[in-house]
């Protein structure tokens, strides 16, 4: 089967709601990195006041190892955002586009025709740097104001990015509605649109359980890149009592290479950084595999089987 390209949120996610410090979050993603992961989202250009945890993206920025072959991508709310990530050298930076209006004008001050009008100056911009630009369109399985969206509700929004010249989208499950079924409808018909199918990541939040069955359903439908989170760590400000942890990074990696997918990751170093992710910061942890570990492979000598016996009385 085809290679997956895993990209871990965990630096942006949770320092969104279990701030960290600098020297932490340095040390999380040159770990992650090590381990094999091709792709990190370092830290959001925003406001220090609206999300004072990811105040030090430009610190963050400044320490974290340079891989060759690795990404190194941003959220950006405004132009002044994307100007501090070029100025940082980050690889992308995407756009927080809400497909929920209710959500955008409480939370973003914004309709979504004036974020796209917003993006649209952004994209001139990147055009002068070496930076990608994309957008997240979050909700697009439905938000907090309203029922599950299925494909039509996404057409109006989806076709004002192809007509500004924006072809980079990361759909997000951001308060877990999706189903498997709802993840084929919906991938199915982005990727329809787009040009090229690699321009599509889809983020997967696992707040009502589904999370590995939509991975599974993303795979079949042919999506290659996916967001997860390590530990299945993370968390909205801005919606503190909804579960919005995204998908474990270290489950969908076992899920992956049972299935026989290649990531180029190394699942034992993963689930130990997971376990000092957790046990060092009193992460919030929605993931499995790091406390049993990873199934014992054919190598034996490298996977032994468990130590058991029977209780009796």
């Amino acid at each position: 089967m085809n290679n997956i390209v895993i990209r871990d949120i965990a630096p942006r996610l949770t320092g969104q709601a279990h701030p960290l410090s600098s020297a932490d979050k340095i040390h999380l993603i040159d770990s992650l990195t090590s381990a094999g992961v091709p792709a990190i989202e370092v830290s959001s250009f925003v406001r220090p006041d609206l999300i004072p945890g990811l105040a030090d993206a430009e610190k963050v920025f400044a320490g974290i190892r340079r891989r060759p072959n690795v990404s190194l991508g941003c959220c950006v709310g405004n132009e002044r955002g994307l100007r501090r990530a070029i100025d940082a050298g980050a690889d992308s930076a995407y756009f927080l586009l809400s497909a929920d209006e209710t959500f955008a004008h409480n939370n973003i001050g914004k309709s979504t025709n004036e974020s796209l009008r917003e993006l649209e100056r952004m994209n001139e911009l990147a055009s002068t740097s070496s930076i990608t630009v994309g957008t997240y369109i979050i909700f697009a399985w439905g938000g907090p104001s309203g029922p599950p969206r299925r494909p039509a509700d996404l057409l109006h929004l989806t076709r004002r990015l192809l007509d500004i010249g924006v072809e980079h989208w990361i759909l997000a499950d951001s308060c877990g509605y999706a189903s498997p079924r709802a993840i084929r409808e919906t991938t199915t018909f982005a990727l329809e649109q787009l040009k090229d199918p690699n321009s599509l990541t889809v983020q997967i939040h696992d707040g009502r359980g589904m999370g590995l069955a939509n991975i599974a359903e993303l795979i079949k439908a042919g999506v290659t890149h996916i967001d997860t989170s390590l530990a299945g760590s993370g968390g909205h400000p801005a919606m503190p009592t909804t579960p919005g942890a995204g998908v474990c990074t270290e489950d969908v990696v076992q899920l992956l290479h049972l299935e026989g997918v290649s990531t180029g990751i190394n699942l034992s170093a993963l689930v130990e950084l997971s376990n000092w992710f957790v046990d060092s910061h009193r992460i919030p942890s929605n993931g499995f595999v790091r406390i049993p570990g990873p199934v014992p492979t054919a190598d034996l000598e490298t996977n032994p089987p468990s130590d058991f016996a029977w209780r009796t009385a």
